[in-house]
């Protein structure tokens, strides 16, 4: 099981998504912390990045995210699909 941290422009960006948006983002996160692999999240590497991973909390939700050691995973950014835009 992880252990999760938040950058703050990740909480920024949880701020601004809908009540209903927050509410799947914790529970895909149950699902998260136990196996990231987990086949409802779509986890995958971010071409062209040397560690960051993306992984879908809904259709149009992803978040970013890294490993920071063999515990914690580090939440970078969530937003909608053209996130990746920016990675």
């Amino acid at each position: 099981m992880y252990k999760l941290s938040y950058t703050d422009r990740f909480k920024k960006a949880f701020n601004n998504l809908t009540n209903i948006e927050q509410l799947q983002f914790q529970n895909k996160m149950k699902l998260f912390i136990e196996n990231v692999l987990h086949p409802s999240l779509r986890t995958k590497k971010i071409q062209g990045q040397k560690d960051l991973y993306e992984s879908s909390i809904n259709m149009s939700i992803r978040i970013i995210w890294y490993f920071e050691n063999e515990e914690l995973i580090i939440l970078v950014d969530i937003a909608h699909h053209d996130i990746l835009k920016r990675y």
